[in-house]
């Protein structure tokens, strides 16, 4: 079966390998690479599919959140069975990308990316891609990458406007001194906030995969090496040249001291672990809840479902409809989205009264 599947699709790569600058031999060292994809939403649906389709030998995709209907107008892998499912972005991405190449490793992973895992889930990688949607998240991913000596290929999309570029450890600058770590993580515009137009993000992704694409296959020399911004609805480009690496930074310094930053988190991430703790999630009256410790999900389901409320269960998640009208979406590894506030405490009491 195997063998009949690959001689059917034996053809598959040929517009690829035609084209001069990748070749036979381009499309092998495809075949060897390793991506990781940070966030499987619209950027990262999209980027996904550009890997996979492209040839890439093992994708692996993480994402905490779930698939919803407010998602289906950009967010190209996901149809409307995965919302009323409400399956996690990962699987549901996994699920549709093995359709598409079969030949690929897909690995999914329903997580919260912090400073405990990304190490682990960077391991081994040839290439992150950024498909994230917040701040916080994208320096802490370009902050191991940097350690890890990752390429890192950003990409932000809210609006009809888009950034791109791609940071290159001891050659460019990493994200935090490129952007301001400060001013970064108090940016106010997200697709949450300001709405998103889909073609605007597919130029971006197109953009991060032909990056992607450039230095999986050895065109390094062909990396764009500029900050890119448009915006597609007035159609204005700016580029401009990505400064060096800084020696004062930790992270994309000569001599960053990562090993130590990496204690450091990891020795704090596991302090919190032994109490709840919340997140705001921007734009989306939801906030993260993390207890610290799993979540039986069979014992939650039979709990909130004593207490009469309305659950959507599949084997990832409980998505619970509670009396006061708020929804509890609740995953086996300890987070519960609390969805209809942006109170944190209003959502860790919430948590407490029906877990």
């Amino acid at each position: 079966m195997v063998d009949s599947v690959l001689d059917a699709f034996a053809d598959r790569y040929s517009r690829q390998t035609r084209f001069a600058f990748i070749g036979e031999a381009g499309q092998r060292k495809l075949a060897d690479a390793s991506v990781l994809i940070v966030g499987v939403g619209a950027l990262g649906a999209s980027l996904a599919q550009h890997m996979v389709r492209a040839g890439v030998g093992e994708v692996r995709l993480v994402d905490r959140d779930f698939v919803e209907p407010s998602n289906l107008q950009r967010q190209m892998l996901f149809d409307e069975a995965d919302a009323l499912a409400v399956m996690p972005k990962a699987v549901a991405a996994a699920n549709r990308l093995r359709q598409i190449n079969s030949s690929v490793n897909i690995m999914a992973t329903v997580a919260d990316v912090n400073a405990q895992n990304i190490g682990f889930l960077a391991g081994g990688v040839d290439l992150v891609l950024d498909g994230m949607d917040n701040a916080a998240t994208r320096l802490l991913v370009s902050d191991q990458c940097f350690r890890q000596q990752i390429p890192f290929v950003y990409g932000g999309v809210a609006g009809a406007q888009g950034m791109q570029a791609t940071l290159i450890p001891g050659e460019t600058a990493c994200l935090r001194c490129l952007i301001g770590a400060d001013d970064m993580e108090q940016e106010a515009d997200t697709c949450d906030t300001v709405g998103v137009l889909a073609p605007a993000v597919e130029w971006i992704a197109s953009m991060q995969a032909a990056e992607a694409i450039k230095w999986l296959t050895g065109n390094d020399s062909a990396l764009r090496k500029t900050w890119l911004s448009i915006d597609l609805w007035s159609f204005r480009m700016r580029e401009s040249e990505l400064p060096a690496f800084s020696n004062e930074c930790p992270f994309c310094g000569q001599t960053p001291d990562g090993a130590t930053d990496d204690k450091r988190c990891f020795e704090a991430d596991r302090a919190e672990d032994t109490q709840i703790s919340s997140t705001v999630l921007c734009g989306r009256d939801t906030v993260q809840v993390t207890l610290g410790k799993p979540i039986d999900l069979k014992e939650v389901e039979q709990a909130l479902r004593a207490l009469g409320c309305t659950l959507t269960v599949n084997r990832y998640l409980v998505k619970a409809m509670i009396t006061s009208g708020e929804q509890l979406i609740l995953f086996p590894d300890g987070r519960v989205l609390v969805q209809g506030t942006a109170d944190a405490e209003n959502a860790i009491n919430l948590v407490k009264t029906f877990l």
